[in-house]
């Protein structure tokens, strides 16, 4: 049994904690938004009314929260979680330059490894998460299995690492999302009917993502995974690593204008596959 803080227990947070919860692990946990830490607390889990509360007695702190502001609100200041964190695991989505100022944050003696996680509510429920892990690899070893418990972590690299390789997947998802919702509204303008629209698109690479989002489309109706404003966080992320790096990556820029128009439209808390609309209506 591990003590864990868990700060952090919105949609995708409050499923990781559960599992290890019912895992066996001893839980401490704190919430921007308290109630949505209720149903761990009716669980078992020990509520802290600040992130350094959460932290105290803590073998190990777990961020998963919103943004880098956000993480940087929990980690610094009085009541945030640095001065008292020994072992840390950052899984939110926060870029590399997020994950350096939380480590110059932490006490030098203090083990830090980033780790963010591939996949929605479902593979967070089902422990099927794949986790990026940048940091030590004896460190990794050590928390493996707790790690283990949320999904297959993988170790890609120094510190750092982890949130660059969760860039560069989130690129992939957004993009191909990017690309297809172009290519139906090309479709639509051209007047290819649409029966024979989703043939053609079926022997494209585009194929498996164009069956997924098929019914979707057709409905209108997009049930939430992931919201659509996260998913603009996430884009803004990539274009800035990127300019960070000297990377030159005009079509992830084209992207993040997509998702930044939906969310200017309102479309902000709907599922971020709802930009196949967006991008649609748009033609």
């Amino acid at each position: 049994m591990t003590r864990v803080a868990f700060i952090g227990v919105g949609a995708m947070g409050g499923l990781m904690a559960r599992r290890l919860l019912d895992a066996g692990h001893e839980l401490s946990v704190w919430n921007r938004t308290p109630a949505k830490a209720e149903p761990l607390v009716e669980a078992g889990a020990t509520p802290a009314a600040t992130p350094a509360e959460a932290v105290g007695g803590a073998e190990v702190v777990i961020t998963m929260v919103a943004d880098s502001a956000a993480l940087q609100a929990v980690s610094e200041g009085p009541e945030g979680i640095a001065a008292g964190a020994t072992t840390m695991l950052e899984m939110s989505t926060v870029g590399p330059a997020a994950v350096a100022r939380l480590q110059a944050a932490l006490a030098p003696d203090a083990g830090l490894l980033d780790a963010p996680v591939l996949g929605s509510l479902s593979e967070a429920e089902a422990g099927t998460l794949q986790i990026f892990v940048g940091g030590s690899e004896p460190l990794l070893e050590r928390v493996r299995p707790l790690l283990a418990e949320l999904g297959s972590p993988i170790h890609v690299g120094p510190l750092g690492a982890g949130a660059a390789a969760k860039l560069v997947a989130n690129l992939t998802l957004l993009g191909t999302l990017g690309v297809l919702g172009e290519a139906l509204a090309l479709a639509d303008g051209l007047g290819l009917a649409h029966e024979q629209m989703w043939e053609v698109l079926e022997g494209t690479p585009l194929g498996a993502q164009a069956e997924r989002r098929r019914g979707a489309v057709e409905s209108g109706e997009y049930p939430l995974r992931f919201a659509l404003a996260l998913a603009r966080k996430d884009a803004d992320l990539v274009a800035d690593a990127a300019a960070a790096a000297g990377v030159e990556v005009p079509l992830a820029r084209a992207v993040r204008d997509w998702f930044a128009e939906a969310e200017a439209a309102g479309w902000g808390e709907l599922d971020y596959s709802s930009v196949l609309g967006r991008i649609m209506g748009a033609r």
